[in-house]
């Protein structure tokens, strides 16, 4: 039997970079059950410290997720750490728009927030490597 995955994004601002990412890919951020979330508070299963308001509604502070309209594809979870971004990825994002729309894909998504930071490539295949808003190297092919 095949496993399941989700990918997890560490980083300092999980519901803005949801909020990116979500746009950034045409996906959509995952809604978080505030009557749940009061819930686990009033049972004493979690504190007022855990939530925050994000775009106006009761979120737990730490993380936040996004789904593609393709049910088929992995869930991405932006999830809070304390320590920022030091070295490259191990594990990146390459986002497979086509040759024929990859500069247009790269200029929306740096007049998004995005940062090119170099393009590359091997055989016929060239891509253009970008940082989103924490600086997580993702590429366009």
């Amino acid at each position: 039997m095949a496993t399941d995955f989700q990918v997890v994004v560490d980083c300092a601002a999980p519901h803005e970079l949801a909020d990116w990412w979500a746009e950034a890919l045409g996906w959509q951020v995952e809604a978080q059950d505030a009557a749940f979330i009061r819930r686990m508070i009033d049972a004493g299963y979690a504190t007022d410290d855990e939530t925050t308001t994000h775009n106006g509604a009761l979120v737990w502070k730490t993380g936040a997720a996004i789904n593609s309209p393709d049910p088929n594809r992995p869930r991405v979870l932006f999830q809070w750490v304390p320590e920022g971004k030091t070295v490259k990825n191990r594990v990146h994002l390459d986002l497979r728009v086509g040759a024929e729309r990859r500069e247009a894909e790269v200029a929306r998504l740096v007049a998004a927030g995005a940062k090119e930071l170099h393009r590359a490539s091997q055989g016929p295949h060239e891509w253009a490597t970008l940082a989103d808003p924490e600086g997580n190297e993702f590429c366009v092919a």
